[in-house]
């Protein structure tokens, strides 16, 4: 006997509609990036005679999508792993350091934030053309990590300033240093939060755009949205190996997430319930 509520039912149909919504336009790039040109004039939603996973290996090969994976590869790990590691020391700081003038530091954090990218891309062009470091990995990188760190920099704060004040107050009273306090006590506490932060910088970081495009003009050099780009200008009527572009650049994005998203709810959820 089905003994669930009339509003609990059309809750969980909305929901399945949702994810049906979601879903669809991703199943439907996948299978457009099966067929041929010929399978095309069938229908959208036709099944292919059989599938055409050579469109793949001309989009990875032809299409340079192996470079630009690499490339993407390279600049997104530093770029994490930098921008998480001076973001959770500079986070502590704000959360437990005594500092002059934190809260003005703390103000132009939240300023450089609310920058957007066109506004010192120019000016950051120049900078680098100087420095000599156009088409460079350092042109992606550097200027990338800049952008995130204020950000994770405020998710830590806040992360840190919700665990349990007590834990840091013992460890302090043992003789710990600020650094074996934030090594040994608070970062086995941010699993989540870190999660969480780096999921999201993976795909900020995955898919800048504006940067690459300003500061690399060297094909060796472009990462997978600049190289989708100037795909699209050259296969743009053929469509299976535009599509089966366009899966290789969204799929990193969607593992990340499958192996990240325990954790992700986790750390939005941390400290909604004591």
């Amino acid at each position: 006997m089905n003994t669930r509520k009339p509003a609990d039912q059309l809750m969980r149909a909305v929901l399945w509609l949702f994810a049906i919504l979601t879903v669809a336009p991703f199943a439907l790039l996948v299978l457009t990036s099966l067929k041929s040109r010929e399978d095309l004039l069938a229908g959208a939603f036709v099944l292919p005679a059989r599938p055409h996973f050579e469109n793949y290996v001309s989009a990875w090969v032809d299409g340079l999508f192996g470079t630009y994976f690499l490339n993407s590869v390279i600049v997104v790990v530093p770029v994490i792993v930098l921008s998480v590691v001076l973001g959770t020391l500079c986070g502590f700081a704000f959360a437990f350091l005594k500092l002059p003038g934190k809260p003005l530091l703390f103000g132009m954090l939240l300023v450089g934030m609310m920058v957007p990218t066109e506004a010192f891309i120019i000016p950051l062009y120049y900078e680098f053309r100087w420095l000599g470091l156009i088409n460079t990995y350092w042109a992606l990188i550097l200027p990338q990590v800049g952008m995130s760190i204020p950000f994770v920099t405020l998710f830590m704060t806040s992360a840190m300033r919700q665990l349990p004040k007590d834990l840091v107050d013992a460890a302090v009273a043992d003789g710990a240093s600020p650094f074996r306090v934030l090594r040994y006590v608070i970062v086995p506490l941010l699993g989540p939060a870190a999660s969480t932060m780096t999921l999201f910088l993976f795909i900020w970081t995955w898919n800048e755009f504006m940067i690459p495009l300003i500061l690399v003009q060297d094909d060796a050099r472009r990462t997978l949205p600049i190289g989708m780009l100037f795909f699209q200008g050259k296969y743009t009527i053929d469509i299976p190996i535009l599509t089966a572009g366009a899966v290789i650049t969204l799929l990193p994005i969607i593992i990340v997430y499958f192996f990240f998203q325990r954790k992700f709810i986790q750390g939005l959820t941390a400290g909604a319930v004591k």
